[in-house]
């Protein structure tokens, strides 16, 4: 049940208990129809993968988490420090982030 206080919307979250753990990923693949983005968070290790989980959302939602990824990351980076990107090499070269196409 969700309500307003302020301008602010209180929504009451429940993690359910098979999600507690979450998921590992080291890839993403992300496609697009004109309706909807399906992102795929993708687990591989030696040459195989697994999805291990999907979201699917609309247009407009995926830039307000692309703005709340931004905003936390640049908190992450002034509390912690830059973070390395770092150049793969060998079999592990196409592990990471894919648009799909």
């Amino acid at each position: 049940m969700a309500h307003q206080s302020g301008n602010r919307i209180e929504v009451k979250i429940k993690l359910p208990d098979d999600m507690r753990g979450g998921v590992y990923a080291n890839w993403m693949q992300a496609t697009h129809t004109r309706e909807e983005f399906c992102l795929d968070f993708i687990s591989v290790f030696q040459g195989n993968g697994i999805v291990t989980a999907r979201v699917v959302c609309s247009p407009g939602h995926l830039k307000r988490i692309v703005g709340a990824l931004a905003e936390n990351l640049k908190k992450y980076e002034k509390k912690f420090g830059t973070i390395k990107q770092e150049n793969t090499h060998g079999n592990d070269a196409a592990i990471g982030f894919s648009s799909g196409e």
